[in-house]
């Protein structure tokens, strides 16, 4: 493999999260506020339906294309270690944390949206459900928004380094 590979998928890598981050940024700082300020029902429904329409073959690609070239630096990083390990130590940081929004995503966030997919908005307890949930959900997002950051920021020390 020539050095044109790594240094390729590295700037794959660093568009890919910066994408993902500005996305999960987007949720984080004002589309979950704007729903927390309407009524439950209509916050929930709103919810149910993005969830429903999030999963667009664009922005999959993003967030697995980011995670599978972000997965692949970091193998990378390992086995050319000792010819340049300080811009491998942060290909190696930057890999692992492109992992965050596709590991959280799996294991926080499809699990809470499927089950406010299965929340009736008008039932007595759905407006705590809503709340909790979206409060939950919202933390858990910003650490997605925190690791592709992390990894938009370590690819690109490691062009640099």
């Amino acid at each position: 493999m020539t050095a044109a590979l790594p240094r390729v998928l590295t700037m794959v890598a660093i568009a890919g999260n910066a994408l993902v981050a500005g996305v999960f940024f987007a949720f984080s700082t004002f589309v979950m506020k704007g729903l927390a300020q309407v009524p439950s029902p209509t916050g929930i429904v709103a919810m149910q339906g993005i969830n429903a329409a999030a999963p667009t073959p664009p922005f999959m690609l993003a967030l697995f294309g980011s995670a599978l070239t972000g997965a692949v630096l970091t193998v990378l990083a390992v086995v050319e270690w000792g010819s340049d390990s300080f811009a491998s130590t942060y290909a190696l940081i930057g890999g692992v944390a492109s992992l965050v929004p596709l590991a959280l995503r799996i294991v926080v966030h499809v699990p809470r949206n499927e089950a406010l997919a299965t929340l009736d908005p008008h039932d007595a307890a759905a407006a705590d459900r809503w709340t909790t949930c979206a409060a939950e959900w919202t933390a858990w997002n910003h650490a997605r928004t925190l690791g592709a950051l992390i990894a938009v920021t370590m690819f690109t020390i490691s062009l640099l380094a």
